[in-house]
């Protein structure tokens, strides 16, 4: 087996291989984005906030005081948070009070 792409699964001497999980950080520019999205949503509008550079877990936990700070719902989904309804203004202050680069995007 000469495929260099190849790796090592299960091994008699010692059971199966296990690798450690490796945490993904989104790309960013030092720009986070805060724009108000209804596209897919059955004219519901959400606020979503990119750009941010974090990994999953700093994501989840900055999604969560955003959430607080605007008293409504939200998720995380794929290096995006999404706070439900218009709240572009709250979130660009608490950004900044952060010390983030914050834009408000879109129109």
């Amino acid at each position: 087996m000469a495929n260099n792409e190849s790796r090592l699964v299960y091994s008699t001497d010692s059971g199966r291989i296990k690798q450690a999980p490796t945490e993904q950080v989104a790309e960013s520019d030092g720009t986070v984005r805060i724009r108000r999205e209804t596209k897919g949503r059955k004219g519901k509008g959400v606020t979503t906030v990119s750009g941010l550079g974090l990994a999953a877990g700093e994501l989840k936990t900055l999604a969560k005081q955003l959430k607080q700070k605007c008293s409504t719902g939200g998720t995380v989904k794929e290096g995006v948070i999404e706070i439900q309804g218009d709240h572009r203004e709250t979130l660009k202050a608490e950004l900044e009070k952060l010390g983030h680069n914050v834009k408000l995007a879109g129109g």
